[in-house]
């Protein structure tokens, strides 16, 4: 697929990246579901392979989708706000490149044929999608409507704090979820 090529080749923030540009994604344009998550951290940028870090493991958990069926890119497309490591800053990773989801998001969405769920990680991924406003109410929220979206905290274990303070997130919500996933 050409834009897939394109994507790979994409050198738009070279200059301010701390490591050579490499777009990490899964892209199927028939695929039925997408998650886009905010930018790859440095493991996955030296795998190649998006969410092969323990806040994939937790994901997948989350999820309750093994990983053989998460990189199955005939179930579901994997693309980040952000494709390529940003960087390290003072309390964890930088955030995705604006520039980079600016670029490449509308025209990624345009080439599917067949998306009905859209699963958003983090904050980055929400506020993109459904604009301001607290993760937590959009979590909330998506979780039990009828919209194609599922809103999940950041899966990090630097989120450790926010799933502590919010422990119905794990016990309520993350069944709903599941339910919501198993429909079509």
């Amino acid at each position: 697929m050409e834009l897939i090529e394109e994507i790979k080749s994409c050198k738009l923030c070279e200059d301010v990246l701390p490591k050579t540009p490499h777009p990490v994604f899964i892209l199927n344009p028939q695929s039925p579901c997408l998650i886009v998550g905010q930018a790859p951290g440095l493991k996955v940028h030296e795998s190649g392979i998006p969410w092969n870090d323990a806040s994939g493991e937790r994901l997948r958990h989350w999820l309750g989708i093994p990983a053989p069926s998460f990189y199955n890119s005939s179930l579901f497309s994997i693309v980040p706000i952000g494709l390529c490591y940003p960087g390290r800053g003072k309390s964890g990773d930088l955030p995705p490149r604006k520039e980079c989801a600016a670029r490449w998001m509308d025209t990624i969405l345009c080439e599917f044929e067949n998306l009905k769920r859209v699963i958003l990680v983090g904050s980055y991924a929400s506020q993109y999608f459904l604009g301001a406003g607290e993760i937590t109410d959009k979590i909330r929220e998506h979780a039990v409507s009828d919209s194609p979206f599922v809103v999940l905290p950041h899966p990090s274990p630097r989120n450790n704090i926010w799933l502590k303070r919010n422990e119905w997130f794990e016990n309520e919500s993350i069944p709903l979820i599941r339910q919501k996933l198993s429909r079509p």
